[in-house]
C-alpha cells in the first residue's frame, strides 16, 4: 500500500488473519485430540461453531445482497482506475485483472479517460493512452515486455484500438466469470462445511470419552 498508510488499509492483512486463526483453530484441535485436553477441545468446537455460523451467514447475504454487492464491485473497479498509479499493489490488480480476463476499463477502454494520468488533456507522457495490460501483446519481439504498447490507444479510432487492445470492459468479463464459477464456488463451500462437520463430531467424540474416563 502507500506510504504511511494504516495496517487496516491492506486488503491482504484480512487474509494473513483469517489464515493464523485457521492454523491456530486446527493446532489446538490437533493438540486437544494428542493431549487429551477438553480445554482446547472445546476451543476447537467453538470455533469450529462460529466459521460454520460465519460461513452460512456469508452465504444468506451473499444471496440477499447480490445486486448491492455487484453495484459495489463496480464502484470499486472505478475506484481502482481512478486511483491506478497512486498504489503499487492497486496497480499490480488491475494489471492482472485485465491480462487474466482480456478486458480493458470498467465498461470499456474509453474508462480510462477519467484517470488522470491517461486523460488526453494530461501533461505527461501517458496522456490518452492505457496501461500496458490492456494490449493484445504486452509483449515486444515475444519476450520483453511493453510498458508503452498502450500509450495514445485513446486518440485512435474504434477499429484500430480494437486491433491494438482488449477493448472490452472488465465489469461484464468480472459478472460473467463469476456466474461461471458460482457452481464451484457453491461445491467448494458445501465441502468446507461438511469438513468442518466431520472435524467437530471427532472433537465431540474425542471429548465425551475423556469425559467418560
Amino acid at each position: 500500500g502507500e506510504r504511511g498508510a494504516p495496517l487496516g488499509s491492506d486488503p491482504m492483512l484480512l487474509f494473513v488473519l483469517v489464515g493464523l486463526g485457521a492454523s491456530a483453530v486446527s493446532l489446538a484441535g490437533c493438540l486437544g485430540a494428542l493431549r487429551a485436553s477438553p480445554c482446547l477441545l472445546r476451543f476447537f468446537l467453538g470455533a469450529l461453531l462460529v466459521f460454520g455460523g460465519l460461513e452460512l451467514l456469508g452465504g444468506l447475504l451473499l444471496l440477499l445482497l447480490r445486486r448491492r454487492l455487484r453495484d459495489a464491485l463496480r464502484d470499486l473497479l472505478l475506484l481502482c482506475l481512478l486511483r491506478y498509479q497512486e498504489d503499487p499493489d492497486l496497480q499490480f490488480l488491475v494489471d492482472e485483472v485485465q491480462r487474466s480476463l482480456q478486458c480493458c476499463g470498467l465498461e470499456s477502454y474509453r474508462d480510462w479517460e477519467s484517470n488522470l494520468y491517461f486523460n488526453c488533456s494530461s501533461p505527461g507522457v501517458q496522456a490518452c493512452g492505457v496501461p500496458a495490460s490492456c494490449c493484445r501483446e504486452p509483449l515486444q519481439g515475444g519476450s520483453v515486455p511493453n510498458a508503452q504498447c498502450g500509450f495514445g490507444a485513446l486518440a485512435l479510432g474504434p477499429a484500430a484500438a480494437a486491433a491494438l487492445l482488449h477493448t472490452g470492459g472488465c465489469g461484464a468479463a468480472l459478472a460473467a466469470g463469476l456466474r461461471g464459477q458460482a457452481g464451484a464456488i457453491a461445491a467448494g463451500a458445501v465441502t468446507l462445511l461438511l469438513l468442518e462437520a466431520a472435524g467437530a463430531l471427532m472433537a465431540l467424540r474425542v471429548l465425551r470419552d475423556i469425559t467418560a474416563g
